[in-house]
């Protein structure tokens, strides 16, 4: 089966959002007292839905980390999300699938009023044929997000070989699994742990948007 669709992930994938939301983390823990994580840590926090993280790295409760969120995205949703760059040949990247004729999409955790902004500014939208984002970010998986961009490219059961995410970390290759796709790891910056993406079940690890390509046009 030659690939069709191809959906991204945002953070991490396209975008290298590090700075925006490491200066968030540390405005939500200094409002609240608590000590601010390393940096290892830190890294930890980019990709996954926020909650879970605060919930995972910080050792609060899931109240505690939905009232975290929202204090973290006081910041975030005016400052803090174009504290982010795009990832060197993303633009190039998305611009050669479409040349070839390929259907691309952006499924994010990301609340989409945030996403469409951040697309916007880097030039990724008009490359984009569907930017799925996540209605607030609160309780929805990765899958849901995935399953919402196949709905708006009127992805069919039939199509789903033809279907490639495309992500950084564990959470992109296991909510593709859930929806019944494969997916292709990328290493393009140095966040995920090393065999992360691997032993989760990608279906190819690339470090660089040429190797990506190379992978996406040889199969």
């Amino acid at each position: 089966t030659m690939y069709k669709y191809i959906i991204f992930d945002l953070d991490g994938t396209l975008t290298d959002s590090s700075e925006g939301i490491f200066n968030c983390i540390k405005y939500c823990l200094d409002r609240l007292g608590k000590p601010m994580p390393d940096l290892d840590t830190l890294y930890k926090f980019i990709g996954p839905p926020m909650v879970d993280s605060f919930m995972e790295h910080c050792a609060f409760t899931r109240e505690e980390a939905e009232r975290a969120l929202t204090i973290y995205r006081e910041r975030y949703g005016t400052v803090g999300l174009f504290e982010n760059a795009p990832v060197d040949g993303a633009v190039e990247l998305l611009e050669d699938l479409k040349r070839r004729g390929y259907i691309t999409a952006i499924a994010s955790s990301k609340p989409e009023r945030y996403v469409v902004p951040i697309c916007d500014k880097f030039g990724f939208s008009p490359r984009l044929d569907v930017i799925a984002g996540s209605e607030n970010g609160l309780n929805e998986e990765k899958a849901d997000v995935i399953e919402k961009a196949f709905s708006r490219l009127r992805i069919t059961e039939a199509e789903k070989p033809e279907t490639l995410m495309v992500g950084d970390r564990k959470y992109d290759v296991e909510g593709a699994e859930k929806c019944g796709i494969k997916c292709a790891g990328v290493r393009f910056l140095p966040y995920a742990p090393e065999d992360e993406l691997a032993q989760a079940g990608a279906v190819a690890v690339c470090d660089t948007p040429a190797e990506l390509k190379e992978y996406i046009f040889s199969h």
